[in-house]
């Protein structure tokens, strides 16, 4: 077949498509509408009353030029070398002084923010942005620069407030809308500073909700598809109505560059970041005073409970608002404050968000019971120094020899002075020592290590390796698969483990 001949052939099989396509009747689902389908035809009208609202974020910080991980000292030389002249301004111009002493250089970076007040001059980006910076410096979209100064900062949040002097300046602000209402698949803009390019516009979806990055403890961003990329951090994020719903703080890239996986800090607990840092400087997040721990399938099969959801509370803090008992270890809590709490992280997200000495209703489970107590909260920021056990001798005396006993690969013995001497075990700790733990046993696999105390055993006490016999064996005659064993670290601090028990 000729060249010629192929390509008839191929214009007929084109056409004959092109002809089926014209008759066929295309099936779409009757709930996409074609405007839906197609996304939005153009956002530029948007872009254009937003554009101003959006900064760039220009730091500048003085740095020894003997400081760095990547300072390169300067080469010993004979005396009278002829390569002397030529090293002293090599390492004059690289670290900012004759053979990197003494002197100093100016190291600058770029980020991204928005104004959220026009007539104060408030401007809102990361933390990790103005970090450690000497000077900053906002540049607008018509080309005008100010010098801003720092108001306050949330290393917990990764989030700044700025202020600048407007000096008869008109500035445009945005305003935070509310980021709860955004579902998966709606469309968001960002404009941000990528690369120092300024003023760019990028437009995608929300690709998920609540992503935890492990990058702090109340990580609930925004994931989008809308490139981000290096110079994005602090820019808005914004919905179809030009609200702002997220803050624009991190990507995943092997490159360094947008492959459409950015974060953003969702507006819901932005907002109220801000407000706290332009009304004090800082924040003041409600505190409960509780050590809390994730509920596996495990646990909540021997706490009796229907399903893995609430926060299992491990310890209660010294000092702090629940040390009365209204709370306790064991506890497991299902709702705070009107609000269901479905893991830790979700109890950890709605106590900081609640105001300072608010009194609030708490429900949980406390040993197959549903019960409410009501707790008045405390200050997260005034808890650093109330969570380390008490370590002090009370001189109480015991016996030195103690019995021992093996169960689930764990050899146990009483806590008694020798013990407690041995392993280093706080004076208000209580309960049974474990000894040793067999390698490959069931306790290993659940990261016991000697030197921890069991405390409770099904949320019941035990004082003695006899009684963590009985109990097991006791859990075992019930059908019970797993035993639930509250051990303390040395320290006291407390944690929950579920071990297998066949």
């Amino acid at each position: 077949m000729t060249t010629r001949t192929v390509m008839h052939a191929m214009r007929k099989a084109c056409l004959a498509v092109t002809v089926a396509a014209m008759t066929a009747t295309v099936a779409i689902p009757s709930f996409v509408t074609p405007a839906a389908a197609q996304g939005p035809e153009s956002v530029a009208d948007l872009a254009e009353g937003l554009l101003g609202a959006v900064v760039n974020i220009s730091t500048s910080q003085n740095v020894k030029g003997s400081e760095g991980p990547n300072t390169v000292p300067m080469p010993k030389l004979p005396e009278g070398s002829p390569f002397q002249d030529f090293f002293d301004e090599f390492f004059k111009d690289r670290q900012g002084g004759r053979g990197g002493e003494g002197g100093s250089r100016k190291v600058q970076s770029l980020g991204s923010g928005f104004v959220v007040d026009a007539e104060q001059g408030f401007v809102v980006t990361n933390n990790h942005v103005i970090a450690d910076a000497d000077e900053i410096e906002v540049n607008f979209s018509d080309g005008s620069k100010l010098k801003a100064e720092l108001v306050g900062t949330d290393t917990r949040t990764d989030i700044a407030v700025l202020k600048v002097d407007p000096a008869g300046k008109k500035l445009t602000a945005v305003k935070f809308g509310n980021s709860d209402t955004i579902r998966v698949g709606d469309w968001v803009m960002a404009i941000g500073n990528p690369f120092g390019l300024g003023g760019t516009v990028t437009v995608g979806i929300v690709s998920a909700r609540n992503r935890d990055i492990n990058s702090g403890p109340y990580d609930d961003f925004i994931q989008t598809d809308a490139a981000i990329n290096r110079g994005n951090s602090g820019g808005p994020l914004f919905n179809m109505q030009g609200e702002v719903v997220g803050i624009n703080t991190a990507i995943i890239s092997p490159s360094g560059g947008s492959i459409g996986i950015g974060f953003s800090i969702p507006s819901a607990l932005a907002s109220g970041v801000v407000n706290q840092l332009r009304e004090f400087g800082e924040t003041r997040r409600g505190w409960l005073g509780v050590r809390i721990q994730s509920i596996s399938d495990e646990i909540a099969e021997s706490l009796g409970l229907d399903s893995a959801k609430g926060a299992l509370v491990a310890g209660i803090m010294k000092g702090g608002p629940v040390d009365n008992g209204s709370v306790q270890p064991g506890d497991v809590i299902i709702k705070f404050d009107g609000k269901d709490v479905d893991d830790t992280r979700d109890l950890t997200r709605i106590v900081a968000e609640s105001p300072v000495g608010k009194e609030v209703d708490v429900v949980l489970m406390r040993k197959g019971k549903e019960e409410t107590v009501k707790v008045k909260l405390g200050r997260l920021e005034d808890s650093t120094d109330t969570a380390e056990a008490d370590d002090q001798d009370t001189g109480e005396e015991q016996n030195d020899v103690a019995p021992t006993a093996s169960v689930l690969g764990m050899t146990l013995t009483e806590l008694n002075d020798a013990s407690r001497s041995e392993f280093g075990i706080a004076e208000d700790v209580s309960g049974v020592v474990v000894k040793e733990v067999a390698a490959d046993s069931a306790a290993a696999e659940r990261g016991i290590a000697a030197g921890e105390v069991i405390t409770e055993i099904a949320q019941e006490t035990v004082s003695s390796p006899k009684d963590v016999i009985d109990r097991i064996e006791a859990l075992k005659k019930q059908g019970r698969k797993n035993a639930l064993l509250m051990l303390a670290a040395k320290s006291g601090e407390l944690r929950f483990v579920t071990v297998r028990m066949d």
